[in-house]
């Protein structure tokens, strides 16, 4: 019932050598999981079966099943890795239902991480799909424009296996769109002919409509550093104090949260810095201006949309 850690390892790689210290000081740390070593050239059904490409590569056993594997020397990973599965190992075999009920409370997370998720080998830039499936699939979301987040099935093997049975889906990429399976590569091809992708993904919203839709989401809206509760400048702190003090309602958008916006906004109005005060969709101006309106007696009614 507990762990086994099997290495596959060459005597030629230095990185092998680096990752057989780590494995020593994990063997004194968790006595109860058992570590292997294998030369990988030397058993190459195994490693065949098992699809070894690259030395280091560690497998995680359980119950004689594979239950995660990770490739390279990244000892904080192994380390990491050693403790989640060590500590699940010690749970008692009556867990294992609440396991499986965890790990779809987990999935259904995954899947609506973001409007439109896709689970692939590798990622958007560097997709590691030997039959080059992942890849054409990020070819075809960017090309149409869509917005769309994704999932590195090679980062987790739980999920990779996970997924598979959650889905009822056996292969990657899978793409997911609010939620619910659309379906794998040849699925997006035959929508992407019929002319139905568009339609199903979401589309990557054009800058410009983004802050349009920003700087209209209130009648009053204040782009700032920070938030109304803590402002993280001066001028962001002061026009807030200003604005407080009208009694009126406005809501605030933190530009140090989204560089895109915090550069698009200057280009987009013309005005290099921030704070920026925008009513019904115009630009009234930064903290100076404020202050003027302020003093002359004419702040509350553009505030208030009378101006």
């Amino acid at each position: 019932r507990s762990l086994v850690v099997v290495h596959f390892w060459a005597p030629w790689a230095p990185q092998c050598a680096q990752m057989n210290e780590v494995m020593v000081a994990l063997a004194k740390e968790h006595t109860q999981v058992t570590f292997v070593k294998l030369e990988a050239e030397a058993v190459p059904e195994v490693s065949e079966k098992y699809g070894i490409s690259s030395v280091p590569t560690f497998l995680f056993f359980k119950n004689s099943q594979k239950v995660d594997r990770l490739d390279g020397a990244h000892a904080p990973e192994l380390t990491k890795k050693v403790q989640r599965h060590a500590s699940s190992s010690s749970l008692s075999a009556g867990s294992n239902d609440n396991a499986k009920e965890d790990l779809n409370v987990r999935l259904k997370k995954l899947i609506n991480a973001a409007p439109c998720m896709l689970f692939m080998k590798g990622s958007p830039k560097e997709p590691r799909c030997g039959k080059g499936f992942s890849k054409q699939m990020v070819e075809i979301l960017n090309k149409h424009g869509i917005s769309f987040s994704s999932f590195d099935i090679f980062s987790d093997e739980e999920v990779r296996q996970g997924l598979k049975t959650y889905s009822n889906w056996p292969t990657y990429p899978q793409l997911y769109v609010a939620g619910e399976l659309i379906g794998g590569l040849d699925i997006v091809k035959e929508l992407e002919a019929s002319g139905e992708l568009d339609a199903v993904c979401p589309k990557a919203q054009k800058l410009e409509d983004r802050l349009k839709s920003l700087i209209n989401k209130a009648p009053v809206m204040l782009f700032m550093k920070g938030s109304k509760q803590t402002a993280k400048c001066g001028f962001s702190k002061q026009i807030i104090e200003i604005i407080n003090s009208t009694g009126v309602d406005y809501e605030t958008f933190d530009i140090l949260e989204d560089e895109e916006v915090r550069q698009g906004l200057k280009t987009y109005s013309n005005w290099p810095t921030y704070p920026q005060l925008y009513v019904k969709g115009e630009l009234v101006g930064g903290l100076d201006i404020i202050k003027e309106l302020k003093q002359s007696g004419e702040l509350l009614p553009i505030l208030k949309g009378e101006n």
